[in-house]
């Protein structure tokens, strides 16, 4: 696989006007009244922020004014991945430093829902509620390192519930409501929560979906469950057990005006827990810290997507995915935040174009699926919508094509900053991504992000340039996990990341960077299956597929790559006599939306004869992955390493089956 070279045109290119006002222009100026480092280009700053980890991040200290209570000893105690240690001595708090951005000149967030008109909440009604849940939760227990676990879409209480837990020092987790109960109970099982926030249903492209049979079940898989607060959207009228009561009702006991307060924690503390599933095992519960994401954060914020306070930030996203973890740490810029709460397709592929008109939307965040939608559907928003005030759109989730770049231009705004973006759950950031000061070329995403030694690597650990590696971060970053929960000795922290190249983090992406810096990726190089940004092991889809008497074994591989559809097939091997009829497939897809998640359902199911295993007995989900992409045979599989290599001659035929997606 080679990288491929666009043409040298760019599609956007700065003003002097959009370079003068840029914030890394700013943040550059500062240096060298400060520091006395002057630096003319954007690489010159990016190389020494990654050459100079300790001296960059020290800087964004002072730079953002952040609060913190007390100082730290030293910046980082030595480069060691993992178990770098930041900041030691600091003490801080994440929800602290988002309020200190509170102001009555500007809303905190918008909000619309599929039924509701779009509604402004002040930092002042927030500040209220806040403080009123904390205050709740205080009176339940809740304190320093409790969990406090939300079953909620994307609504303001999911944003106050977050900084309430964070306040108290309380460790805040969340599930989307379109994830069965088997895929929250895998998650929040492995984090014994104290306290479950949880909505009784929500509505979703029009239809209503009733939650409290799902609620009961967490409940009676969840023995560390003291409290359950209810968040009614449905209005079902049900009687509630006595552990639980209503969000209204949890806020009515407090005091009319209480204040707010917030727990003074070490850099390290932990602030939540997300999850990345790997190809074994149970979701990667992903501890990350209060101080690490507070500088990783308003870094993003700032000086990648450029956000001023006057600024109106949307991202399409769910509490499943980190990009709602970024949404609410964005607010630590001073902008006003979007929040929408329902399809981006209903009533039609419009919806989003119009809550950008009507909320001054001033940076419309979106993922690469939604804009291929949008070309399929043959729509041209900037033409029914006035869509002037946006500045900037940002794409994550996969790869975003070349077509989708010209897209973008040709129909929302043909003077915005496109910043196609990659990054992680593993890190709750981008690490390559806009650069407001570069000019953007049709299918390229600009460059890595300040502090991120982003490079790619060949098989024997050297950094590449012009050609397909894989990607890897180099130095330490605060907002790297603290550990996953549960895994003391850092066993399974080390298997996930640095297995490859020891002391090098390695994500699970093929990416190629250019002579100037910029960087296309070309999808996952692990098996790990990634759909609109969620991402899923393949071990959750095996246990449901495998439990159905019919299927004695099978195998789901991602095929989602740059310039490719996204397309999932799950193979199946059936039990003698079983037949793969419709019927079967149908409840296979219905059990795998009610207990994985709607969105990864497979879009075919195939019966074979045999699953490929290697000799040591494990599934070959990544070479079956190559092969289907195209690789040859030879190079993306050993048959001398397998129990039965006669079963990749059904894949090698597949492979040729396949019409080009683009």
């Amino acid at each position: 696989m080679n990288a491929s070279s666009e043409k040298e045109v760019p599609l956007w290119k700065p003003t002097a006007e959009t370079i003068d006002r840029a914030n890394l222009t700013h943040y550059m100026q500062w240096l060298d009244a400060n520091k006395g480092l002057r630096f003319e280009t954007y690489p010159q700053l990016w190389q020494w922020s990654v050459e100079h980890i300790e001296e960059f991040w020290e800087s964004l200290f002072a730079y953002f004014n952040l609060v913190y209570s007390r100082p730290w000893s030293e910046v980082l105690e030595q480069r060691t991945m993992p178990g770098a240690s930041w900041f030691p001595g600091a003490q801080l708090n994440y929800a602290e430093n988002i309020f200190a951005k509170s102001t009555p000149e500007r809303p905190m967030m918008f909000y619309q829902a599929e039924d509701q008109l779009l509604a402004e909440i002040s930092w002042e009604d927030a500040a209220l509620q806040v403080s009123r849940l904390a205050q709740a939760m205080r009176v339940m227990g809740v304190g320093r390192g409790d969990r406090v676990v939300a079953y909620l879409p994307n609504i303001p209480e999911a944003v106050f519930s977050l900084l309430a837990a964070a306040s108290l020092g309380a460790i805040w987790s969340s599930c989307s409501p379109d994830f069965g109960s088997r895929s929250v109970l895998d998650r929040f099982a492995q984090i014994e929560p104290k306290v479950l926030i949880a909505v009784d249903g929500y509505q979703y492209n029009g239809r209503i979906f009733d939650r409290l049979e799902v609620v009961a079940e967490l409940c009676a898989a969840l023995p560390t469950l003291e409290r359950v607060i209810l968040v009614p959207q449905i209005g079902r009228d049900a009687s509630l057990p006595p552990n639980m009561t209503t969000w209204a009702d949890a806020l009515a006991g407090s005091t009319p005006t209480p204040q707010l307060s917030f727990e003074q924690l070490p850099f390290d503390h932990p602030l939540w827990v997300l999850y990345s599933s790997g190809t074994t095992g149970l979701p990667k519960p992903i501890v990350q810290g209060h101080g690490g994401i507070l500088l990783e954060h308003i870094k993003a914020a700032v000086l990648h997507n450029d956000l001023r306070s006057e600024d109106r930030f949307f991202w399409y996203t769910s509490t499943g995915w980190m990009m709602w973890n970024y949404v609410i740490g964005s607010l630590l810029s001073g902008t006003s935040i979007i929040l929408y709460n329902g399809s981006p397709g209903y009533p039609d592929l419009h919806s989003l174009f119009a809550l950008a008109e009507r909320s001054g939307m001033t940076y419309f965040g979106t993922s690469a699926a939604f804009i291929a939608a949008c070309m399929k559907a043959d729509i041209h928003p900037g033409k029914v919508y006035d869509l002037s005030r946006i500045r900037a759109v940002g794409s994550t989730g996969s790869p975003l094509t070349a077509g989708g770049f010209q897209w973008i231009y040709d129909n929302i705004n043909p003077h915005l900053a496109l910043e196609s973006l990659s990054g992680g759950t593993d890190l709750c950031t981008g690490f390559v991504g806009g650069v407001r000061t570069q000019p953007v070329y049709r299918g390229e995403i600009q460059g890595a992000w300040l502090g991120a030694k982003v490079q790619a690597f060949n098989e024997a650990g050297e950094p590449v340039l012009n050609e397909v590696g894989e990607l890897v971060i180099a130095e330490p970053t605060p907002s790297m996990p603290l550990y996953f929960w549960g895994d003391q000795q850092m066993d399974r922290y080390r298997r996930s990341y640095f297995e490859m190249f020891p002391g090098i983090w390695r994500h699970g992406d093929w990416i190629a960077f250019n002579d100037r810096g910029g960087c296309v990726i070309y999808g996952r190089s692990d098996s790990t299956i990634n759909r609109q940004g969620i991402r899923m092991g393949t071990s959750e889809f095996y246990r449901v597929v495998e439990a159905f008497d019919e299927v004695v074994d099978s195998l789901i591989i991602d095929l989602e790559l740059l310039g490719r559809a996204s397309y999932l097939p799950l193979f199946v091997v059936l039990r003698q006599g079983a037949v793969l009829d419709s019927e079967l497939k149908a409840a296979i897809k219905q059990q795998l939306r009610q207990e994985v998640s709607p969105r990864h359902v497979p879009d075919e199911i195939m019966a074979i004869d045999e699953v490929p295993y290697t000799l040591s007995g494990k599934k070959m989900e990544v070479p079956i992955r190559k092969i289907l992409l195209g690789l040859d045979m030879k190079t993306a599989a050993n048959p001398g390493a397998m129990r039965n290599p006669e079963a990749l001659q059904f894949f090698v035929q597949f492979e040729k089956k396949l019409s080009p997606r683009s």
